[in-house]
């Protein structure tokens, strides 16, 4: 439970925005801009969008609603802050609140493996302090300041994911955020559309670092030659598998139940299990064994904390529904993220199907790189089905590989019905594309009205 709250008198002076005298000492904890998931005692904040926050002013107060961030005037009886900005004015008030914490704040952003580097870390911190950590998606410029007006002042550790698609985001998140630590997985080419190159990626990444506070701490992959030879320039941290980390792993070996690996890290030797599947969650891994030994966390713990982790929503979620293996991995998709799927699915019994979807933002080199995990898809797959942007060239990288049960599609529904047809028991699919792809309802079309998934 909140042991502090924001008056609106200080929220206002935080944002430069203004409250009516008979309002200023109202109090919020905590901020929504989601009706449907306020919380009594929060502010709501009324984004203009495709739809208007200021239309649902009144319901929120009436659903519990403390205040309102507004824009524009409401009922005088509302009690509102009003900004030009509501969204720009949510960010300073968060900033603000930031400063006023003692907790100890764990930043992360990377081209993949962001949410499930920040699920590992918050299993190892959550076994010494009490955590809290991004919710969901909330790693933008909205999402972001909701999560860090959400901080308990009791809190002793938080992790916040921190997303980009343009110049200049990290470093605004970075500077609401003013992480103790901070992290970058790894730099690939999510987003190059926009960034130009890996050059800019790399750039755009280490914009995290404007946040970080005197006498921080960096902890960057080391084993990405672009991202070592930066954390040598920025005095960082670095781990992987590669002998110069600071961190490293070895002994690494994989079966059914998961991942087991050494970690070596200043004259210790940590063993690691890991109860999900996949060789690329070792880095994962090794970030949240920096940041534990950094916060002075015992390797006992640490080695606990992993043992105990869980990842969240459609990351690698690996399940049997009747007689077909699901690795249903449909958050989101990238040239690396998708290879390491494909290891994943390489691992499997039976035959194994790849189910995907395309990879969005990758610009001038988006049919080179479907085309290459084509190529990548029929070293390892029996069956390829695609879906969405650039399928068809999946399709010819894998042909040109020589696959022959390949094909594209435009639809779930035209990929489920082919996909039912072509199923067999102890079949192994791997289901992953870019977030805009849902490739998630290919899943939901394959289920019988008794909820198993029918197959030939």
């Amino acid at each position: 439970m909140r042991n502090e709250a924001i008056t609106l008198k200080q929220a206002a002076a935080w944002c430069g925005g203004s409250v009516a005298p008979q309002f200023e000492a109202v109090a919020f904890n905590g901020a929504n801009f989601d009706t449907r998931r306020l919380h009594r005692g929060e502010l709501f904040v009324a984004i203009t969008g495709a739809r208007d926050g200021h239309d649902y002013a009144k319901s929120a107060v009436e659903s519990g609603a403390a205040a309102v961030l507004a824009s524009r005037p409401l009922d005088d009886h509302i009690p509102a802050i009003y900004a030009e900005d509501t969204v720009s004015a949510l960010q300073e008030i968060a900033k603000n609140y930031r400063r006023t914490l003692q907790t100890k704040v764990v930043g992360i952003t990377g081209s993949v493996g962001k949410t499930t580097t920040k699920e590992m870390i918050a299993a190892v911190l959550q076994t010494t302090y009490a955590t809290q950590k991004t919710a969901e998606n909330f790693n933008n410029g909205i999402g972001l300041p909701i999560t860090v007006l959400g901080i308990d002042p009791t809190c002793e550790a938080a992790v916040l994911e921190m997303g980009m698609n343009h110049f200049g985001e990290i470093s605004l998140l970075t500077s609401i955020a003013q992480p103790d630590i901070a992290v970058i997985t790894n730099v690939g080419r999510m987003h190059i559309e926009n960034l130009g190159s890996e050059e800019g990626i790399l750039r755009a990444k280490l914009e995290i670092l404007e946040g970080l506070k005197p006498n921080g701490t960096a902890i960057f992959c080391g084993d990405i030659p672009r991202l070592y030879d930066a954390a040598v320039s920025h005095h960082a941290l670095t781990f992987g598998r590669k002998e110069q980390n600071d961190i490293r792993a070895v002994d690494v070996f994989i079966d059914s139940d998961g991942v087991r690996f050494t970690a070596l890290a200043f004259g210790q030797e940590i063993p690691i299990r890991l109860p999900v599947q996949g060789e690329h969650n070792v880095l994962n891994a090794l970030a949240a064994v920096a940041v534990g030994l950094k916060c002075g966390i015992s390797a006992e713990r640490i080695a606990a904390g992993l043992a105990d982790f869980k990842n969240t929503g459609m990351r690698q979620h690996c399940y049997d529904l009747g007689e077909l293996h699901i690795i249903e991995d449909c958050y989101n998709a990238g040239p690396e993220s998708m290879r390491a799927a494909l290891k994943v699915l390489s691992g499997a019994k039976g035959r194994k199907i790849a189910v995907l979807g395309g990879m969005l933002e990758l610009g001038d080199y988006a049919a080179k790189e479907h085309y290459e995990v084509g190529r990548e898809s029929a070293r390892i797959a029996d069956l390829l089905f695609a879906y969405g942007a650039n399928s068809e060239q999946y399709v010819l990288g894998a042909k040109a590989a020589g696959m022959t049960q390949a094909w594209c599609f435009e639809s779930h529904e035209a990929l489920a019905e082919a996909l039912k047809k072509a199923l067999q028991p102890e079949d192994t699919l791997l289901v992953k594309g870019s977030r805009g792809m849902k490739m998630e309802r290919v899943l939901r079309l394959l289920h019988t009205d008794d909820g198993r998934i029918h197959h030939g």
